[in-house]
């Protein structure tokens, strides 16, 4: 499945929990996730939408991190599969 329809299912199911998943664009700041998941009662989150099969690059892997060491939950998917589970575990946090 293409990086596009995963991300708009994605989208499409944050709503459907009653979130935002706002398109994050950082300008200077490469490699950053692309959404910031706003879901209720304050749940945040950065996500990062890839093809099937595809892993992110080493600079996406390297903002990762930073975002972790900032105490910010940051997830990658790849599969609409893995959707419910994200969203799960970011309500659970």
């Amino acid at each position: 499945m293409r990086e596009k329809q995963i991300e708009q299912k994605f989208v499409n199911a944050v709503k459907s929990a009653g979130g935002l998943a706002l398109k994050f664009i950082s300008p200077g700041c490469d490699g950053m996730p692309d959404r910031l998941v706003l879901l209720p009662y304050g749940k945040l989150a950065f996500v990062e939408v890839k093809a099937q099969g595809q892993k992110p690059r080493p600079l996406q892997e390297k903002r990762k991190r930073q975002l972790e060491v900032l105490g910010f939950s940051v997830f990658c998917i790849d599969g609409e599969e893995q959707i419910g589970g994200i969203l799960d575990e970011i309500q659970s946090s």
